[in-house]
């Protein structure tokens, strides 16, 4: 079995990631004895749309953009899987192609389990199956509370939301202010709700003549928490 070496940085990403880290210790080494590290550009495709299945992705470092392509040829982005998450595992489950794109969102890091030590984990680890349902059922009230989200709460609170969300998963804390430390282009956030980029740009620059943010090339600061929140739930 091949051990995979990550940095002490990486590895911290694997080990104190929300799924992962509740495992049990003997299904952790399991895991981590079958996969392999890979690391790749920024923009590398990991899989496309109707892809057959053949790995599933840990995310050590960098994150995975999760997108299609509307019949207009417009791109759209759903998620991006940050450090610590793992993915790839429903088609490994029902065998049907992959469902979207991913692509590395800057330089990325992988731990890459094969779909036959994929398959040798679930027979020899009952644990699996449960963690993986339990994971499973996550992601869908999540996509529950993004359609809810969508057809109840105005662009305002969806964008407020979704900078909370950015800030707890790449958030770097600096004094009172926190620092978003994935690079995104008001295009990949409108992208992520559905909007357009101006109307992203007008909502944005509110939000900083509030005081809730610091708008930067490429870059966010949350400056207030507390007002982000209000206007999450307006």
């Amino acid at each position: 079995m091949h051990n995979p070496v990550l940095t002490l940085d990486e590895q911290q990403h694997i080990d104190a990631g929300p799924w992962f880290s509740k495992l049990s210790p003997s299904l952790r080494q399991a895991i981590l004895a079958r996969a392999t590290v890979r690391r790749v550009a920024d923009g590398a495709m990991l899989t496309s749309r109707g892809a057959a299945a053949d790995e599933w992705w840990g995310v050590a470092a960098g994150a995975v953009r999760i997108s299609s392509v509307s019949l207009s040829g417009k791109l759209v982005t759903l998620t991006y899987a940050e450090p610590g998450v793992w993915l790839g595992d429903t088609s490994l489950f029902d065998g049907l192609p992959r469902t979207h794109d991913a692509n590395a969102h800057g330089d990325t890091t992988l731990l890459v389990v094969r779909r036959p030590d994929f398959k040798e984990l679930l027979a020899q680890h009952v644990e699996l199956y449960e963690a993986l349902l339990r994971l499973n059922c996550r992601r869908l009230r999540l996509a529950y509370d993004l359609v809810e989200d969508l057809n109840t709460r105005p662009l305002s609170a969806r964008l407020a939301k979704q900078i909370l969300l950015l800030a707890r998963s790449y958030g770097i804390a600096q004094g009172d202010e926190i620092r978003i430390g994935l690079q995104l282009a008001q295009e990949d956030l409108a992208q992520l709700l559905g909007a357009s980029r101006q109307r992203v740009n007008q909502e944005l620059k509110g939000f900083e003549r509030e005081g809730a943010v610091r708008i930067e090339p490429t870059r966010l600061v949350v400056l207030s928490r507390e007002l982000l929140l209000a206007i999450a739930e307006r």
